[in-house]
């Protein structure tokens, strides 16, 4: 029998995602497979696919497929975090560091991991929790970033409760092993593995003397704490803005070990997505030597 009874898309808002659906559903049609959607996803696309609540969706489905790119794939961790669900990423785009095929090796994929010719990987996020927006999950990074006209990111890092070092930068970014190629890479972070269960705390644009990135276990627990000096500073989760801090306030951050699941099918390396995305080259040649005469 079948791995998969049920699948749950979740859509980029904005890229065309028609002809992968229709792939999915296709496939699904002939097999007796259930297809779910979010109402305000499926809606707005001519198909099948039943549209549900969240709750329903991740409750159901024995596989999330991701149609779109990183932020697609990102969200749909979010959506299913805690889960053991795995999520098939399909790029829809530019060639993104989770997604795993492209639209056209849907029908494969599908069948492979129906008959369970596939391994998942896990990847730990990042948890925080903020005043009034409550607890936040990141599986890229959480940052603290400075606001244009009101002062620098002023950040003092504790470890485990024991006092560290002081940042003042245009952000401090807490990133995971997934997001050391975003964010915390711009900020000239280190690549890390994303099957390293451990988390960065990066300065972009530090202008402090001490300006180097800190690599943490997963069994750390991390505290930032904005000093006077800082401006307001704003909490962006995977990128978008999900509150504001002030000087005195803190924000501690902990690791969740396999929050999710990613579906692999062998197809690429971590390695090879990273040298293409990240135009990874080298540096620059020695020339051979002559040969002694």
């Amino acid at each position: 029998m079948g791995m998969v009874e049920t699948v749950g898309l979740v859509l980029h808002p904005r890229r065309d995602s028609k002809t992968a659906i229709d792939t999915v559903i296709g496939w699904a049609r002939g097999r007796g497979v259930t297809v779910l959607g979010l109402p305000e996803e499926v809606g707005r696309i001519d198909c099948s696919a039943v549209a549900v609540d969240a709750e329903t969706l991740v409750g159901r489905a024995d596989l999330l497929v991701s149609l779109g790119g990183d932020g697609t794939m990102l969200r749909t961790m979010r959506l299913i975090a805690g889960r053991p669900t795995p999520i098939l990423g399909v790029n829809l785009g530019r060639l993104g560091f989770l997604a795993e095929i492209d639209v056209d090796g849907l029908p494969r994929a599908l069948s492979a991991i129906d008959g369970h010719r596939h391994t998942v990987e896990p990847r730990m996020a990042v948890q925080a929790s903020l005043p009034k927006t409550g607890t936040v999950t990141a599986f890229n990074d959480v940052a603290l970033v400075r606001i244009p006209g009101d002062g620098l990111s002023a950040v003092a890092v504790s470890v485990e409760g024991h006092p560290f070092v002081r940042y003042a930068a245009d952000a401090v970014i807490v990133a995971t092993s997934t997001g050391s190629t975003a964010y915390s890479f711009s900020a000239g972070g280190p690549i890390v593995s994303p099957t390293v269960e451990g988390f960065l705390v990066v300065p972009a644009a530090a202008h402090s003397s001490f300006s180097r990135a800190m690599v943490l276990s997963a069994d750390e627990e991390v505290t930032l704490e904005l000093l006077p000096a800082s401006g307001t500073l704003a909490v962006e989760v995977d990128g978008a803005v999900a509150g504001h801090l002030s000087p005195g306030d803190r924000l501690t951050v902990t690791a969740l070990r396999a929050a999710a699941w990613v579906v692999r099918l062998g197809d690429t390396t971590f390695y090879e997505r990273a040298r293409r995305k990240l135009r990874v080259n080298g540096s620059a040649e020695v020339e051979e030597r002559d040969s002694p005469v």
